[in-house]
């Protein structure tokens, strides 16, 4: 076996292993093999429109009856394959770690050659230019001045088409190189019937990073997330040389998400409309419109806000469970509203989100201040602030007393059920469709009108949750969610949700609020005027959105 292994330059040439796969091909030939294409056959015909109802029977009991026979042979078999299957993979993995080793050090090898070979073909050129230019000084003439502007910029030129050339001739080693460990795992895969095997997974994805990195590409992706990053470093640092205390740790962690965990909610709604290469600005309006009905009708006692001149009202004849569902439902409810307004216009129109969710901001902003007078609702009953909106206590860990907020649960649920929709879809995939090109989407038989409509709708539904919990945090009025709108869009862009439209992931939106919340509160801890904290936002979101541009440019 040693003797076969250190022979064999490539996966195809190994006798034993081509042994393997034939062997592992007839045991699955009438049995795993055959139930995958019987499987197969029955959902096309289900889905087949050319038979008829008793043809479709007919077919379908006769593939599940081979489907019958086909089981009882894989069964029989099962133990063999997963015998022979195991034994393969041990002499494929170690005929291919020979097989990598082997083409690494030829390449290496042929990387030598290539650097020597271009320093000369370097050297020659120069030299060559060296006597050209030598030549063209001591002939002198009327022309002198422009045949030395030629030969240098054909010495340019040549430099240039030599360093293309030795770049080239790396790459192909590198691909070399690269090929023999994908082969390896690509035979693995085949042998095991298509079945992935965790670590290779990991080992490919680890490789195919390292093959395809380049400095440039690096920076282009991450270098805001580095220089963020060591801007926090720097913050930790700073804090205590300054007597502010310490920065990092559990209380101060679990601050951070609280506050990001409601503006969690605007963001993942905003995010929707982005991908498809829209905004939102009325966020802060609907964050105003949830929380004052939550307010309302979750105040102690009488409220003090005559809602368009009607009232005060007294809403705890109600049960609290009651009161909350209410409250909920009706921030939902208008926000949804008020958000499929918006999306029926960009939708129908064409309008762009910009000027259809600036008119509902509007809309919803003279609504607000006209019906309460500007006048703040007052607080959330103390006991149901605390149920939702409060914190379980933990105990002392390291000397502080951690308590953790409530208001972290709905946000992780917010999460999980935005990136299901995203991801896991139909509508989801649409989504991107839409967004990528909608005149694609719309050939392929994708609604663009619902598309839309149904992404401001998915969005309302997130602006009403989120607006729901921000009347737990602070007393809401028609003021309430001043400017959010601006963070949950800076958020998404700086969390790699293009304004180009198709590119974005739900996890990129979560970073960008977690980035932002983190950097406000650095700032405030650190004791920087909130009129600054503006321009490092500022300056933030126009780095953020020019990598976008220059990501999208070299697409272009």
């Amino acid at each position: 076996m040693a003797q076969d292994i250190e022979s064999v330059n490539s996966l195809e040439e190994s006798v034993k292993l081509n042994e393997y796969s034939k062997t592992l091909e007839e045991l699955r030939k009438d049995g795993v093999n055959k139930i995958s294409l019987l499987n197969q056959k029955i959902a096309e015909v289900k889905r087949s429109k050319m038979m008829n109802a008793q043809e479709k029977e007919k077919t379908i009991a006769e593939c599940k009856a081979q489907l019958q026979e086909a089981k009882s042979v894989a069964a029989k078999n099962n133990a063999k394959d997963k015998a022979i299957t195991k034994e393969a993979v041990a002499y494929a993995n170690a005929l291919s770690k020979n097989i990598v080793a082997k083409v690494t050090a030829e390449q290496n090898a042929v990387k030598e050659n290539i650097k020597r070979e271009y320093l000369a073909t370097v050297e020659q050129i120069q030299l060559e230019a060296a006597e050209r230019e030598s030549k063209i000084l001591s002939e002198r003439s009327e022309n002198t001045k422009a045949e030395l502007a030629t030969a240098r910029y054909e010495l340019k030129s040549a430099l240039f088409d030599a360093k293309n050339k030795y770049k080239d001739a790396l790459q192909n080693c590198k691909d070399a190189i690269h090929q023999a460990f994908v082969d390896h795992v690509q035979k693995n895969i085949s042998l095991r019937n298509s079945r992935t095997n965790f670590v290779e997974e990991f080992q490919q994805g680890v490789r195919n990073y390292a093959y395809q990195f380049t400095p440039q590409e690096f920076l282009l992706k991450n270098g805001l997330y580095v220089a963020i990053l060591i801007f926090f470093i720097a913050c930790i640092i700073i804090a205590p040389l300054t007597g502010k205390g310490v920065l990092l740790n559990l209380p101060n962690i679990f601050t951070i998400l609280e506050q990001s965990s409601v503006r969690m909610f605007y963001a993942l709604g905003v995010a929707g409309l982005i991908l498809l290469a829209g905004t939102d600005l009325s966020v802060g309006r609907m964050v105003a419109l949830g929380s004052v009905i939550t307010g309302l009708l979750l105040h102690p006692g009488e409220n003090i806000v005559k809602l368009f001149g009607l009232g005060p009202w007294n809403f705890t004849a109600m049960s609290v469970g009651s009161r909350i569902a209410t409250a909920i439902i009706l921030s939902i409810l208008f926000c949804v509203m008020f958000s499929a307004i918006a999306g029926f216009f960009s939708a129908y129109f064409k309008m762009h989100p910009f000027i259809s969710t600036l008119a509902t901001q509007l809309i919803i902003y003279g609504l607000l201040f006209f019906g309460t007078s500007g006048t703040p609702v007052g607080s959330i009953d103390k006991a149901i602030k605390d149920a939702i909106g409060g914190r379980w206590e933990l105990g002392y860990v390291g000397g502080d007393f951690i308590t953790f907020p409530k208001l972290i649960v709905p946000a992780v649920i917010a999460v999980f059920v935005a990136w299901f929709i995203w991801n896991k879809t139909t509508f989801g995939k649409n989504m991107f469709a839409v967004g990528g090109n909608p005149e694609a989407a719309s050939v392929s038989g994708i609604s663009v009108f619902w598309v839309t409509l149904g992404v401001f709708v998915m969005a309302g539904v997130f602006y009403g949750c989120g607006a729901f919990l921000e009347a737990f945090r602070a007393n809401a009025s028609a003021g309430t969610g001043q400017g959010y709108e601006m963070d949950a869009i800076a958020a998404c862009v700086v969390g790699g949700v293009s304004f180009y439209g198709g590119i974005g992931k739900i996890s990129g939106a979560v970073l960008g609020v977690i980035i932002f919340t983190g950097l406000t509160y650095c700032l405030t801890f650190l004791g920087i005027d909130t009129n600054l904290q503006f321009v490092f936002k500022g300056l933030i979101i126009l780095a953020a959105v020019s990598l976008d541009c220059v990501k999208y440019l070299k697409k272009k």
